[in-house]
Order: C-alpha cells, then sequence, then structure tokens
C-alpha cells in the first residue's frame, strides 16, 4: 500500500529525517547543529522536534553518546495519549481493559501456533516460578509473572501495533493499581487458569487453551475497583 506524500507532511522535518535512515543496527544521528544545516531550519525548533520524537520513542538521546534511532516500538505513542486520557477521566480504564481481552482474544490462536518449544518451556516455567510464590510464607504474589505470561504468548506474532497495545495495558494495570490484589482465593484463580492454559497449548489443544483464557479474562469483570485519579499525575 502506498501512501500520498501529503500523509507524510504531517510529520515534522526531524521525524522525516529520523524516518528515512535506514534501520542497519547503528542508527546514529547527526548533531542538531550539523542536522540544522542539512535540513535547513534552526537549532532551537530542531529542540522541540527533538523533544516530540523522544517522547514517541523514536530516538534516545544520551550524555556523549548523542541522538541515536531507536527500533520502533507503538507503546509510548499510545502511553503518551492513553495516560493523559485517563489523566482526564475522559474514559475508564475499564474500557481499555476490554479492547485488551478482544485484543488477545482475536490474536490467542494465531499467536500460540507461532510459539516454538522454547517458548512453550519459557510459559511453563513463568506458571512454576508463580506456583512456587505462591506456597511461599509469607505469600509472594507473582506480579511480574501475570504480565510476561500474557506478554509472552502474544510476542511471537512480531505485530508491533499489537503488542505495543498490549505492554501498554500492562502499565496502566500497575498504574491504576490493580497488581493490589483483593484476596489471595483471586490470585490462585489466577494462576489455576495459567496452568491450565499452558498444559493445553502444550498439548497442542488450543482451541481449549482459548477457552481457558477467556474464562480467566472474566475475572476482572469481578473487580470492584476505581481508577484513582492520583495513579496518572
Amino acid at each position: 500500500m502506498e501512501f500520498s506524500q501529503p500523509v507524510f507532511s504531517t510529520l515534522s522535518e526531524f521525524m522525516q529525517y529520523i524516518a528515512a535512515l535506514p534501520d542497519d543496527g547503528d542508527g546514529r544521528v547527526p548533531p542538531l547543529s550539523e542536522l540544522s544545516q542539512i535540513l535547513g531550519i534552526s537549532v532551537a525548533t530542531l529542540r522541540e522536534q527533538l523533544e516530540v520524537a523522544r517522547m514517541m520513542g523514536v530516538v534516545e538521546v544520551k550524555p556523549k553518546a548523542g541522538i541515536h534511532k531507536l527500533s520502533y516500538s507503538f507503546k509510548p505513542a499510545v502511553m503518551t495519549s492513553l495516560t493523559y486520557a485517563l489523566a482526564s477521566e475522559s474514559t475508564p480504564f475499564e474500557q481499555y481493559a476490554n479492547l485488551r481481552k478482544h485484543l488477545e482474544a482475536a490474536y490467542f490462536l494465531e499467536a500460540v501456533q507461532k510459539l516454538t518449544y522454547e517458548e512453550k518451556h519459557d510459559l511453563e516455567t513463568i506458571v512454576e516460578r508463580s506456583e512456587e510464590k505462591l506456597r511461599r510464607s509469607p505469600v509472594v504474589i507473582p506480579t511480574t509473572e501475570h504480565r510476561d505470561f500474557h506478554l509472552s504468548i502474544y510476542r511471537k506474532l512480531n505485530n508491533p501495533y499489537v503488542f505495543g497495545l498490549l505492554e501498554s495495558y500492562w502499565e496502566l494495570y500497575k498504574a491504576a493499581g490493580f497488581e493490589i490484589y483483593p484476596d489471595m482465593e483471586y490470585v490462585n484463580r489466577i494462576w489455576q487458569y495459567h496452568r491450565k492454559t499452558v498444559d493445553l497449548i502444550n498439548a497442542r489443544q488450543y482451541e481449549l487453551a482459548y477457552q481457558a483464557l477467556m474464562e480467566h479474562m472474566e475475572l476482572i469483570a469481578q473487580r470492584e475497583k476505581k481508577v484513582p485519579r492520583q495513579s496518572f499525575e
């Protein structure tokens, strides 16, 4: 699919320059003084455009190392927009949680069939580590493992848009206070579903694994917790 030039003209001069750089692993960007000469705009304007690009996750700026182009990620742009929406209370977290649910449902069967033996083993390891934490006294809540379990299923899709949306969900999940679980019965039920899902994936019973995942996703609807505004400030 080709786009006409006006589509790209909405990008700043700096962003157009970065977009044209080859993804060869180097990604070095000239100093702003040199770039000013190349693009024919002031250093002050470039600084403003650089800050936008940095917030979008397009480049990173490090002392002495300078400016470098980053591999594309959808997450920074999504997080900027979502954080504002939730801080302004213009849209509730539950709406984004519902989007995440449908997104995981839509891509689950495609994603799990792409998993290698090693990646399935990694899922198994995540579940085993979580079960071990839940057996400890005192119990350790496997919050990181919860995020890793879900994201690991979809990473093999190699779709930055899907993955960026899912990554952003887990950032907001934490910021909204959902990692503070209401009771241990709830936590244990989550990991029972995770165990069932990974066992079915390993058995190549993908439709049943999908059903188990969807049942697990319904648990969040049972949590009566409003998103605190201060979490996003």
